[in-house]
């Protein structure tokens, strides 16, 4: 990118304005991708811990700490600057979920059950559709609640994965 900004300074000190413009193109969908891509990270973290939830039917404090944090972080990135719009739509996480849950089986299966089973056991023995649907209503709430809000929000829903209320009681 630093080559990219001197090519930019250059062309306004020359007058190239088209160029510019078109280097201002290019920066900005550079910045897109690095921020989709940092997305994409944290929902596949999230991914994995809700596919060992459902794998072992229990929920720790770790596993909740990283679903939380995955969620408050994709919050914090999928918002733009301008703080009304978001880089992924509310409607739009279909193909991020997809492509992302064949990623978090592999994770899941290195953890799960302390790796004694295979990518291929994992995905036997879970429902896809219901971890989707669990990671949707997830990311739902990073449009409805403040980021102050969203945290409270998080632990009232983890009761609900399996084992969830037995974590809240401290069983």
């Amino acid at each position: 990118m630093t080559q990219e900004l001197l090519d930019l300074r250059n062309c306004i000190l020359e007058g190239r304005y088209d160029d510019a413009f078109s280097l201002l193109d290019e920066l900005d969908g550079m910045s897109k991708k690095a921020i989709l891509r940092n997305i994409k990270k944290f929902l596949i973290r999230m991914l994995v811990h809700l596919i060992k939830n459902q794998v072992e039917q229990r929920l720790t404090n770790s596993w909740y700490a990283s679903i939380r944090d995955s969620i408050l972080e994709i919050q914090d990135l999928n918002i733009k600057e301008n703080k009304i719009s978001y880089y992924i739509k509310e409607d739009e996480w279909e193909e991020y979920l997809s492509q992302g849950f064949e990623d978090a089986i592999v994770g899941a299966s290195v953890e799960a059950f302390d790796g004694r089973l295979t990518p291929s056991q994992v995905k036997e023995r879970i429902d896809k559709t219901v971890i989707i649907a669990t990671a949707t209503k997830f990311l739902n709430l990073t449009y409805s609640h403040s980021p102050e809000r969203l945290r409270e929000a998080i632990s009232e829903e983890v009761t609900q994965l399996a084992g969830g209320e037995d974590w809240k009681l401290g069983n």
